[in-house]
């Protein structure tokens, strides 16, 4: 079989519209973009196919935390393309030990299990909790429960939307996955008052992303903590987002001195550059699984596992923690700056921000194409809220420049 010279199909550089209009027909409508086709990134910055740049105030949700292409993340993808990409955990390969050390020891807990998503990372915790019930605990078979909060975002799944309360994403979707019991965020006599002997663990996010960069009271993780060693029942943290530098320290937890029992982590773990994400236990916990109960063909891969360690190396020496937790506080002012001008509320932890934006001006989604017309991307959320979340290497030039951006649009 023959095909047209490569030059023939590229030749003609292809415009935004023309780009996504050829989508359409063929790609499946699960995203609503917006209307912006990007091409190359550098750092903050990127830029779309007719060379317009933009600012990135979204970082891939956290994905991109040490910004687009980093030069130590790239070199460290480069040198494991040149050697060794994939195995599969039939064999040993010689990163992967160094990787789980690391993650390890910069999360405080035991022993790591390797995998590449995000909604990975957190069925694994869903089966390693009831693994760990049945045969720790001592709850009878099939009984295991596990409390979440209401609002939560943890993936996807047909288990994970099975204990969702977003219509969106969980209606046309059953049936669903019994064993979970839901309660409001950031109410702890709830959450108390829901765990019982069948409870295997209480998985919850330090800080909802999803819904808003909603942080809960000081003190809550606390009680939440001090609710499940009561119970003999297992704390699991997903800091798929808040995680990894994102709010000022390396997880959201350490805010309030809380330790789970069980971490999830991804999107940032990848640096941007492959998806990479773990679940990180006690070994008390992770010790209930054995061969052939869980796995994943490319989990832990030597080029995930490469880049994983240039990503831990990174947040070894504290410097992304310290850039946010002092480019938090520009960001915080600037935002304060523009409540009653378009602003109704907003919430920051870190490097990270959920804004209420005054209805009467638009929906999130309006708000964040204009935006975009003033070269700053960002997503909206639930109505009339917008999420910022730029790479952690953003200077405080260009946060302002966000700023005053989002400025000139609500006004």
């Amino acid at each position: 079989m023959t095909t047209a010279p490569t030059e023939n199909r590229t030749a003609t550089p292809r415009s935004s519209a023309s780009l996504i209009k050829a989508e359409a027909p063929v790609l499946a409508h699960n995203y609503h973009p917006l209307p912006v086709v990007i091409s190359r990134a550098e750092g903050v910055w990127v830029e779309d196919v007719e060379g317009r740049r933009y600012l990135d105030m979204l970082a891939g949700y956290s994905a991109l935390n040490f910004g687009h292409r980093h030069p130590a993340l790239i070199e460290a993808a480069h040198r494991q393309l040149d050697a060794l990409t994939l195995t599969s955990r039939a064999f040993h390969h010689d990163r992967l030990g160094d990787f789980a050390a690391a993650l390890a020891d910069l999360t405080g807990l035991d022993m790591v299990l390797p995998m590449n998503t995000g909604a990975e990372a957190v069925e694994s915790g869903i089966k390693l909790a009831r693994k760990w019930a049945y045969e720790v605990k001592g709850v009878p078979a099939d009984q295991a429960t596990i409390v979440v909060a209401g609002g939560n975002f943890h993936g996807r799944t047909t288990t994970i939307i099975s204990f969702s309360d977003d219509e969106e994403a969980r209606a046309g979707f059953g049936p669903y996955t019994p064993g979970f019991r839901t309660v409001p965020y950031n109410d702890l006599p709830a959450l108390e008052a829901a765990i019982d002997d069948t409870t295997a663990a209480v998985l919850i996010e330090p800080i909802q992303g999803e819904a808003g960069v909603l942080i809960p009271d000081d003190g809550y993780l606390t009680g939440v903590r001090a609710a499940t060693t009561r119970a003999n029942c297992l704390l699991i943290a997903d800091e798929i987002q808040s995680g990894l530098g994102r709010t000022g320290t390396t997880l959201a937890v350490e805010h309030e001195r809380v330790v789970p029992d069980v971490i999830l982590l991804g999107k940032a773990l990848g640096g941007g550059i492959i998806p990479v994400s773990a679940v990180v236990a006690r070994r008390e916990v992770m010790s209930v699984l054995g061969p052939g109960q869980h796995g994943s063909t490319f989990g832990g891969n030597p080029l995930a596992a490469a880049v994983g360690s240039a990503v831990i190396d990174l947040l070894a020496t504290g410097e992304y923690q310290s850039r946010a937790t002092d480019l938090g506080k520009v960001l915080h002012s600037g935002l304060s700056d523009l409540l009653g001008k378009g602003v109704t509320a907003f919430r920051t932890r870190g490097l990270w921000a959920g804004v209420d934006i005054d209805p009467t001006l638009g929906t999130g989604r309006t708000i964040s194409e204009r935006l975009m017309y003033e070269g700053v991307l960002v997503k909206d959320t639930h109505g009339s809220t917008i999420r910022l979340a730029p790479p952690l290497t953003i200077t405080e030039r260009e946060l302002k420049s966000a700023l005053s951006a989002l400025g000139r649009v609500l006004a």
